[in-house]
């Protein structure tokens, strides 16, 4: 599919939409960002931030290596990219997962070589991204360390995942993706992907009688039958009503089948 044009990010707020990608990000891939500082960092159009930083070694568990970049370059005027586009960056992002948990994560960007840019510098060990919703194959994510590794494994094209316990990701805005059978697909038309989360673990679709085709409500088993197989749950974890014990029962205990 067609590339798009980059948007102007400041009018693009997060909204349930059927734009972006969840494997773009690993098409892009990963590497770990490093910064020492609370305070937003302003990207420039070369890729290098106040605190940008280029990595070659993955984010994984707690791990988190990579060399520092900086130059008066980075020092430059503002006019790359303005506080209120950084601010709107740092929101949209901030929407892809729990506020519980991206209150306190770190949210950075990546350009197309791989340079991770840290906009705001968290406090736990989730990664949040802005995303682009006009390009496809980049959704806003948050991601935890065993799925940024999850992300990583898949970019460098490995026969399986390496981490031996599940990861975590939520894609709350929706997104697209190429292909439901395999990760590794990068030219057949996007898919439309609702608000979804996900844990990244191979589950056995058929053992686990779990169905294995894109839906827009429920879970299914993405790439199902190949060591990168998922569980993906649609909407967010908060959908239905809360009940406690004593609460009238409102189901029937009776469901369809197909």
């Amino acid at each position: 599919m067609p590339q798009m044009p980059s948007p102007q990010l400041l009018h693009l707020p997060c909204k349930q939409s059927k734009r972006g990608d969840e494997m773009n990000n690993m098409s892009n891939g990963f590497q770990s960002p490093t910064s020492t500082s609370n305070e937003p960092v302003v990207g420039t159009n070369m890729g290098v931030s106040r605190r940008s930083f280029a990595g070659n070694a993955v984010l994984a568990g707690i791990a988190l290596a990579a060399g520092s970049a900086t130059s008066s370059a980075a020092e430059a005027p503002r006019e790359a990219q303005g506080d209120e586009a950084l601010n709107a960056k740092i929101r949209r992002a901030r929407l892809s997962g729990p506020t519980s948990i991206t209150k306190d994560a770190t949210v950075a960007e990546m350009d197309a070589r791989g340079t991770m840019t840290i906009l705001f510098q968290g406090t736990n060990k989730w990664i949040c991204f802005p995303g682009n919703e006009n390009k496809v194959g980049d959704p806003p994510m948050c991601a935890d360390p065993v799925a940024m590794q999850w992300f990583a494994d898949i970019k460098a094209g490995k026969p399986k995942p390496s981490n031996t316990v599940p990861g975590m990701a939520y894609m709350l805005c929706g997104a697209t993706q190429h292909s439901n059978t395999t990760p590794f697909d990068r030219t057949s038309p996007a898919i439309p992907i609702g608000p979804h989360w996900m844990i990244l673990w191979p589950f056995d679709a058929a053992i686990c009688g779990l169905p294995t085709t894109v839906r827009d409500k429920g879970a299914w088993m993405m790439f199902a039958d190949t060591p990168y197989a998922y569980l993906h749950i649609c909407g967010t974890p908060w959908e239905g009503n809360e009940l406690k014990a004593g609460d009238a029962a409102i189901w029937t205990m009776e469901y369809p089948r197909s």
